[in-house]
């Protein structure tokens, strides 16, 4: 990887750590409850952002390989592989989440550095984009989509690295619009106690 890409890899890293960790403590009713998205359940998000990684990942296949690969296949397509993946199992999408996690990772990071450079110039709706700016974009999906959980996350949370980030536009507006949202999603239900004594010790 190009060394001067490396801190904001580091950087998505450490939002997909803070991701999981918010995402696995979620149990499967809180999972089926409204998000902050209308009409997108937290299972939603969590199935969004899974599918936003492969995405992301086929801009870099094919700038790694020359041969352009779209994002999605086509809207539809995007569209059906959420709803499929909201439905899964709790375990299920978790673990697709983390494994769309480590291949977008896994990718990014065997990407010659002077493919960065590369003009990606076929997502329909986008101007033309520097392969680099797949990791802003993919830094933004996750940080953006995961105060949309609803789950305890919000931008106060956000590292300050992030809130100065310099952002194309539509990412600007989006990263200010959570900023200012008063937006509530139904509460995580309390964990439940471990079974056995209350007062024993689980070693």
């Amino acid at each position: 990887m190009d060394p001067a890409l490396q801190p904001l890899s580091d950087q998505i890293d450490f939002a997909v750590q803070r991701l999981l960790g918010t995402a696995r403590i979620i149990d499967d009713e809180d999972l089926r409850a409204p998000s902050l998205l209308p009409g997108w359940t937290r299972a939603h998000v969590v199935a969004h952002l899974a599918r936003g990684a492969d995405a992301l990942r086929n801009l870099l296949i094919g700038v790694r390989t020359g041969q352009p690969r779209p994002a999605y296949t086509s809207p539809e397509a995007r569209a059906a592989d959420i709803e499929q993946g909201a439905g899964r199992p709790r375990a299920e999408l978790l673990d697709d989440l983390a494994d769309a996690a480590n291949a977008f990772r896994a990718v990014s990071r065997q990407l010659p550095d002077e493919a960065w450079a590369t003009d990606i110039t076929w997502v329909p709706g986008l101007d033309p984009f520097p392969a680099r700016e797949v990791l802003v974009r993919r830094l933004v999906e996750i940080e953006l989509h995961h105060v949309d959980l609803g789950a305890g996350y919000t931008a106060a949370d956000w590292p300050d690295g992030f809130l100065v980030k310099p952002l194309p536009e539509p990412l600007r507006t989006q990263r200010e619009e959570r900023r200012s949202w008063d937006r509530t999603a139904p509460p995580l239900r309390q964990p439940r106690p471990p079974r056995g004594r209350p007062d024993r010790v689980p070693w």
